[in-house]
């Protein structure tokens, strides 16, 4: 697959419709978003409109975050691999979230989000690529040979995913929408990445 123009990281406006009617079919619950860093995205959603329920662990992000959405947004400092503090999600976003856990851990947070969506609820979200090597990608051994894109960089976990592996993660009960490799512009450096756009299929 070819990689998309290298473009500014502006990605997410375009699939604001579709979170959009995911959350009108659950009754204006939610987005849930995962990992919202400093809230740029926040705030785009929150311009849109769209309540957002949003989770950090980093108490120096969310509080960028709360600075730059002073409403519209319910902020929780919290690790993304414990309970949500929400019973059901409208739509789901993670942006480059996912890819700090073991391959057992990633699987199970995925299903965790799927048990929040209500039948063709959207998950938009977005995977370092394997090709990321200016992030880190084939910087370093992996830790387990049979997980050799998971490795530790600058003091962290990152997960690093080729094609395979990213459909791998959504086989069990979710229909792909989109599945993309993209280069877009972040920290100053050509980012890799997969962007992915799912439903959840209860067919």
């Amino acid at each position: 697959m070819t990689i998309a123009d290298e473009s500014p990281d502006d990605w997410l406006p375009r699939w604001l419709p579709l979170l959009e009617g995911s959350m009108r079919r659950a009754g204006g619950a939610p987005v849930l978003e995962l990992g919202c860093g400093s809230g740029r995205d926040t705030a785009v959603l929150v311009a849109a409109g769209l309540p957002v329920v949003a989770l950090e662990l980093s108490a120096e992000h969310l509080a960028s975050a709360r600075q730059r959405v002073p409403s519209g947004a319910i902020f929780h400092q919290q690790d993304i691999r414990a309970p949500f503090p929400i019973a059901q999600a409208g739509a789901v976003l993670a942006s480059l979230s996912l890819h700090y856990f073991s391959w057992p851990e990633t699987v199970q947070l995925v299903a965790c989000i799927r048990d929040r969506l209500q039948p063709d609820g959207v998950l938009v979200c977005r995977l370092n690529s394997v090709r990321d090597v200016h992030h880190g990608a084939g910087s370093a051994p992996p830790a387990d040979p049979a997980d050799p894109h998971f490795i530790r960089v600058g003091g962290w976990d990152k997960r690093f995913f080729d094609r395979p592996q990213a459909e791998a993660l959504f086989a069990d009960g979710w229909r792909c929408v989109h599945l993309q490799e993209r280069t877009v512009q972040r920290y100053q450096l050509p980012k890799v990445l997969w962007e992915v756009v799912l439903q959840r299929d209860d067919a």
